[in-house]
């Protein structure tokens, strides 16, 4: 286990979570839990998630094991997830269904929001490519980056405005359309 500490790969890590978590293109679906249920928590949502990817982080590979599904055809599983994440973001499109039940910060902002199944396949695909201390610390700054948005999501809403979040969901759409197919042509030989 490579245990070194590597700015430009940190940095690296940390924008490709960040483009999976999306946390500036969720603010619209944030608002509307807000507005559903009265308030967020940001730091049991933020602690939350955080446990989320660390535990995965660590146990997803042995889950993975006990199946016996091998860490690449997870990563192209997670590649094609990605590739349809990237799709939404870039097209404007929803695929996948959100449902908002009335619950409070953990369940659906926690999990599935912040730590969803594409930051988890993520995770576990760039594990493969990235050191832990890396993967690690760019969890944790993509948790403090979380936690400032839902602390300050009407400031952020209203900075960004509609036309600065769309941008930067287009953006971030591209990032990980690259990352999808960087991640599917390194699994398959192609």
């Amino acid at each position: 286990m490579n245990l070194q500490f590597d700015i430009i790969e940190i940095l690296k890590v940390t924008m490709v979570l960040f483009a999976v978590i999306d946390v500036i293109g969720s603010i619209p679906i944030i608002i509307s839990l807000k507005q559903k249920t009265g308030g967020i928590n940001a730091p049991k949502a933020s602690v939350v998630s955080l446990g989320i990817m660390i535990v995965f982080l660590f146990v997803g590979q042995s889950i993975l094991d006990i199946i016996g599904i091998s860490i690449g055809d997870f990563a192209i599983a997670g590649s094609i997830l990605i590739f349809i994440v990237a799709f939404e973001m870039i097209l404007g499109v929803q695929i996948s269904k959100e449902t908002m039940p009335a619950t409070a910060s953990v369940i659906p902002l926690a999990f599935p929001l912040i730590a969803g199944t594409g930051t988890l396949t993520t995770l576990l695909s760039i594990r493969a490519e990235y050191n832990i201390v890396s993967i690690i610390t760019a969890i944790i700054l993509n948790v403090i980056i979380v936690y400032i948005v839902l602390r300050n999501l009407d400031r952020v809403e209203k900075l960004l405005g509609a036309g600065g979040i769309a941008i930067l969901k287009k953006v971030f759409g591209i990032i990980l359309l690259a990352l999808a197919i960087k991640l599917f042509r390194k699994y398959t030989g192609l």
